[in-house]
């Protein structure tokens, strides 16, 4: 296989692993995404500071730890999540994760694609006829890199992620001096109300779906110990750094958004480069994930194909109107995705005790009752919990799949003995 198709269907060879900073830099501009300021920005409305950074905390540290643990796996085994769903979930059965995360994928691609087209026609105020070929020109455009490959991603994100982190910097210390200090931005009270377990599923739900698919990349890292600190870095910090900068911007000026701050503040020239650097290095790596899901799905190692027909299925659901799905499409992610990172987490370390047989060498069934069954238990109670969904699906899934196995072990057992 070429390795500019960056192994769709088969383990990363030892010799082809990256370092930390190559690592921490793709996953940074993957987590750096204006979807995410636009949940702190829910959150800024409905919780006092400290509530608001203590809700953070907790919801990016599961997320962290989450995905972190996922990287880890990826790492040891060279393998990305819907390979890794063919252990647990048969070789057919996998298809069901490659669906739920090449949906979720396509739907951060279509709303990232429209946010683009709809911030550019507002601030250079042209005529709403020029949506539609701008979302057409930015669907095709932002998938290039992800269409070269892992390298172009890294050269992006190298570039992208100092930049971005310095316009941030700028935009917290100007909306300081103008909130009056420190001081007067905790001062700041809630004008609306928001149930604490939702909050924290919305934090969770806004890069559950990324996290999962983080292995990705977490796969390419060079030991266990770079795949987990580079995971941290991106889904407990970068990701809890954007949804601060969300709630930041809704406290001071009534704007999630970085990009409309920047303009207010007056910084148009850095408004338009934030907008560009925020959104690009996360869109090639959303439409990376959905190719790897999909090489899974139809089984073919034709990356950049898959690739191209992501980008084009992403743009047509941007303009059909997937901006105005934000909200109630995160919260659906935090509730229906955790559950197959849980599984195959569990299966890694209970089934196969942390060693995983080669891919090649192991023969799986076309459906594995246990791990569809398990994933059908914890989905179904993250979904009726009136408390942390997210945590709930993750628990139950993995308690469920624990259970299941031991007494499917117990059935062969018994069988073989007869």
């Amino acid at each position: 296989m070429n390795q500019s198709d960056d192994y769709p269907l088969s383990a990363v060879p030892t010799d082809k692993r990256k370092g930390l900073w190559s690592m921490m830099s793709i996953l940074l501009g993957f987590t750096f995404f204006t979807s995410t300021m636009w949940a702190g920005g829910t959150l800024g409305k409905s919780f006092s500071f400290y509530e608001l950074i203590s809700i953070i905390f907790i919801g990016n540290l599961l997320l962290g730890s989450y995905a972190a643990s996922l990287g880890y796996i990826a790492c040891k085994t060279g393998l990305n999540t819907v390979l890794l769903g063919r252990y647990c979930f048969g070789l057919n059965g996998s298809k069901l994760s490659d669906f739920v995360l090449g949906f979720t994928q396509i739907g951060w691609y279509a709303w990232g694609t429209a946010t683009i087209a709809i911030i550019i026609v507002k601030l250079l105020e042209l005529p709403d006829t020029w949506l539609t070929p701008l979302m057409i020109f930015f669907g095709f455009g932002f998938c290039i890199s992800a269409y070269i490959g892992y390298k172009a991603l890294e050269i992006l994100s190298k570039v992208s992620v100092p930049a971005m982190l310095f316009f941030i910097g700028l935009y917290f210390y100007k909306g300081i001096l103008d909130i009056g200090g420190i001081s007067e931005f905790i001062a700041i009270e809630p004008t609306e109300s928001m149930p604490i377990a939702a909050a924290i599923t919305l934090v969770f739900g806004t890069f559950v779906s990324g996290g999962t698919q983080a292995t990705n990349w977490s796969r390419f890292a060079k030991s266990g110990k770079v795949a987990v600190i580079s995971t941290l870095a991106a889904f407990f910090i970068g990701n809890g750094l954007m949804v601060f900068v969300g709630a930041f911007g809704t406290a001071i000026y009534q704007q999630a958004d970085i990009v409309d701050v920047l303009v207010a503040q007056g910084f148009m020239l850095v408004a338009i480069l934030m907008l560009f650097t925020n959104i690009w290095t996360t869109q090639d790596n959303t439409i990376y994930n959905f190719a790897a899901a999909g090489c899974n799905l139809f089984r073919t190692d034709k990356r950049r194909l898959v690739t191209l027909f992501g980008a084009a299925l992403g743009t047509v659901l941007a303009v059909m109107g997937m901006y105005n799905m934000l909200i109630p499409f995160l919260i659906l992610l935090g509730t229906f995705i955790p559950p197959i990172g849980a599984i195959i987490m569990t299966d890694f370390w209970v089934k196969y005790k942390g060693n995983m047989p080669d891919l090649s060498s192991i023969e799986l069934p076309k459906y594995n009752i246990v791990g569809l069954s398990a994933y059908v238990i914890g989905s179904g109670c993250a979904y009726a919990s009136p408390w942390i969904a997210p945590l709930v699906g993750i628990i139950t899934s993995a308690i469920a799949y624990t259970i299941l196995l031991k007494l499917s072990t117990v059935k062969t057992q018994q069988e073989q003995s007869i």
